[in-house]
Formats: C-alpha cells, structure tokens, sequence
C-alpha cells in the first residue's frame, strides 16, 4: 500500500504540468458554459425553460421509476465516454478530440448549473448543489483522470515513433493503460449509484417542494 502511495505520487509530480492542462481546460469549459447562459436571449431561454418544466412535471407524474434501467443507461454513457477516451488516446490524432471531450464536459456542467440557477435563482442554486454536484464530484476526477492518462499515452506513443533513440517498449505502458481504464470504469458504477439513487430521490424531493 505505502509503495502504491510513493509510486502515485511520484507520477502525479511527473505529470503535474498535464494534469493542471486538463483541469483548466475543464474548468474553462464550465466557465464558457455559464457565460454561454447570459449570452441567450430572453425567448431562447423561456424555450429550454419550457423543456425544463416538462421534465419536472413528468418527474412528478412518474410514480415508478426503473432506477436499475435509469443506473444502466448512466453507466452505459460514463462507459461509452471513457472508451472512446481509451480508443483516442491510441493514437495522436486523437489528442486534440481528447481535449475538446473533456471542455465540452466542462461546459455541459457549466451550462446545466447556470440556466438552472439564472431561472430559479437560490431555489436553483440548491437544487444545483444537491443533484448536479454530488455524483461529478466523482465523475469529474474520473474524466480528469482518463484524460491525461489518454493524453500520456498519446504522447508516449509519438516519442515512440519520432525518436531516433531506443525508447521502451509500448507494451507495459500498454497494459497499465489498461489495467488504469479498467479501474476507472469500475469507479464510474459508484458515480451512475450516487447520479442515480442519491442525486436522483433529492432531485424529486426538491422538484415536489418547488411543484407541490
């Protein structure tokens, strides 16, 4: 355990200048997501607003939800993220979709947070806390984390080609990219259970206190 700590610290020091790169790219998007909310205009945001209720209505009339069905398609969706993050950072051409997957992560957050919180003010606020926040806290890290290590690889992959020097071996770094990925679509089951089962029952709950 204590050598697993030296060796994760060790590569988060090697790495740091890539991991900064993807928090700010994540950070700008959900910062551009926001100010993407001031720059519509009135009829435009009374249109998603009207979506908006729709969806809260339905929640209401919606008397049994599935939420194994509900959990399985937010799997399904963390999974198909992740994997396409594996595919792109096999090869370098992917290095730049990589970046632009991870801002649109951003900016779907910060879209999402701040139309709800422009239309409901603190009710909005609120209901951003308690149901959008709590499962990315999880989810956040794992694209951050899948990011970068898509990008090393990446990386890895075109000094392996350019270099006119003896580098190692693609294959072990091949495997831990594996064995990383593996692990880190293992974890998103914990975030589609706290999106689903946690974030999901305070989501009816503040729905039918804003609604009833």
């Amino acid at each position: 355990m204590q050598e697993f700590k030296l060796r994760f610290a060790n590569h988060i020091r090697t790495y740091a200048i890539i991991y900064l790169f993807m928090c700010i790219l994540l950070l700008t998007g959900i910062i551009f997501g926001a100010l993407l909310v001031n720059s519509m205009n009135f009829i435009q945001k009374q249109d998603l607003f009207f979506y908006l209720e729709r969806f809260f209505n339905h929640t209401l009339d919606e008397k049994d939800v599935d939420r194994f069905i509900v959990w399985k398609d937010s799997f399904y969706f963390h999974l198909k993220y992740l994997l396409l993050l594996f595919v792109l950072g096999l090869s370098v051409i992917g290095l730049p979709v990589i970046w632009i997957l991870l801002f649109i992560k951003g900016l779907v957050i910060g879209f999402s947070v701040g139309f709800i919180v422009n239309q409901l003010g603190s009710e909005g606020l609120l209901f951003s806390t308690l149901t959008i926040a709590p499962h990315n806290l999880i989810a956040i890290p794992i694209y951050i984390f899948a990011g970068t290590m898509a990008m090393i690889f990446a990386l890895f992959s075109l000094r392996k080609i350019f270099s006119r020097r003896n580098v190692d071996s693609l294959w072990q770094p091949f495997v831990n990219y594996i064995v990383i990925f593996s692990i880190l679509i293992i974890v998103s089951i914990g975030a589609s259970f706290v999106e689903v089962y946690i974030s999901g029952g305070l989501m009816e709950t503040l729905i039918k206190s804003f609604y009833l």
